[in-house]
């Protein structure tokens, strides 16, 4: 009940209407909160649904490559959109190696298989041993073509073929030798009669010099004796380590690699090396041979450098190694016109075109007189 004042119900009427508006208020203020709860909840679901709509327009779109365009400018500013996905870029592959088929075309032709740069070591090997099994075959009877009886004389003939062909030396050393026949009579000898001697192989002032004074070495040092040591043959005046390897090789049997200018530029196109340095190139190619067959494999590539593969134009078509050979079509693949470009020096014709090595064996097998006899 509620409590009566002094002038009885009065009191409880008037603290009614006043609480009335208070109510009231509170009435206004439950709608206005629940109407602004509505809308809360109304703009939460339009959020979610306009993300929704957004992610599944994005979904759309990165499904199927394009993105659909707002309705309107509103619409564009309100809904954001998802960038356009880029067109699928050119995948680009790196071509394979020569060597591998290409798919639809048929693979080139080639008349020899070229050996990579970057072949291993156990097939580098291989293939050099093999091109050296293919020369003896060509080159049975391959020797040094300076005439000599003695290793004083090969030593000296050795020094005067430099810059000269072994022909023009062979024509010079018979009359040499028989006015001085041993190291003590060149060593005595008068340096312009010798110098009249040499005079056909050019170089001859300093030729002269170099058989005197190796003359005159032997003489006082090694007791007119050509010595069978490397180490003592390259401290005679004009002997070098080529000179020293041909004398020990074929005077003395001892093993030795011979790097003359056939040999550097046959090895350097059979890619056996790179090197240009005569000792570094003597040290690669001796690690790719047993040490037996070091003397013979110079003869060997000699042989072939000068009858077929030639400095400027190898005889390739009639090149018995071409298979082998890295080089291939440097020159004449023709195989009549390489033919023709085959030398071989016999009975004082240089530059003679005589036939093919194999012709110079008799009908038993046996090798006929060296190139270079008379």
């Amino acid at each position: 009940m509620g409590e009566q004042g002094p002038d009885g119900g009065k009191k409880t009427a008037k603290a009614t209407k006043r609480a009335a508006p208070v109510k009231k208020a509170t009435a206004e203020k439950g709608a206005v909160s629940e109407s602004a709860a509505k809308k809360t909840g109304a703009a939460k679901r339009t959020g979610v649904a306009k993300k929704t709509g957004v992610a599944k327009k994005t979904a759309d779109v990165e499904k199927t490559g394009a993105a659909e365009k707002p309705a309107s400018a509103a619409s564009a500013r309100k809904a954001p959109l998802a960038k356009k996905s880029a067109p699928p870029k050119k995948v680009t592959v790196a071509p394979k190696k020569a060597t591998a088929a290409v798919k639809g075309v048929a693979p080139a032709k080639t008349v020899a298989a070229r050996s990579p740069r970057d072949e291993s070591r156990t097939a580098l090997v291989r293939r050099a041993r093999r091109i050296n099994r293919e020369l003896a075959e060509v080159y049975p009877y391959a020797h040094p073509e300076l005439d000599f009886e003695n290793p004083f004389q090969l030593l000296v003939a050795t020094v005067l073929s430099a810059q000269t062909t072994d022909l023009r030396v062979n024509q010079t050393t018979p009359a040499l030798f028989a006015k001085y026949p041993t190291p003590e009579d060149l060593a005595a000898a008068n340096p312009e009669e010798v110098e009249e001697i040499l005079r056909p192989c050019g170089f001859f002032r300093a030729k002269t010099k170099s058989v005197i004074g190796l003359s005159k070495a032997l003489t006082e040092d090694f007791g007119g004796e050509v010595p069978g040591r490397l180490e003592d043959l390259v401290k005679l005046p004009g002997v070098g380590r080529k000179t020293a390897f041909v004398v020990l090789g074929n005077a003395f049997g001892r093993p030795g690699i011979t790097v003359d200018t056939h040999f550097q530029r046959l090895v350097r196109r059979w890619q056996w090396t790179e090197e240009t340095d005569p000792d570094k190139i003597e040290a690669a190619v001796g690690a790719l041979f047993p040490k037996s067959d070091w003397t013979d494999l110079s003869h060997h590539v000699i042989w072939h450098g000068r009858r077929i593969c030639h400095a400027r134009k190898p005889a390739c078509g009639a090149c018995p190694i071409a298979p082998l050979c890295p080089a291939y079509g440097e020159g004449e693949t023709d195989p009549e016109k390489a033919k023709k470009l085959l030398k071989y020096e016999k009975g004082g014709f240089p530059g003679q075109r005589l036939k093919p090595p194999q012709a110079y064996l008799d009908a038993g097998g046996t090798p006929a007189p060296p190139l270079g006899a008379g």
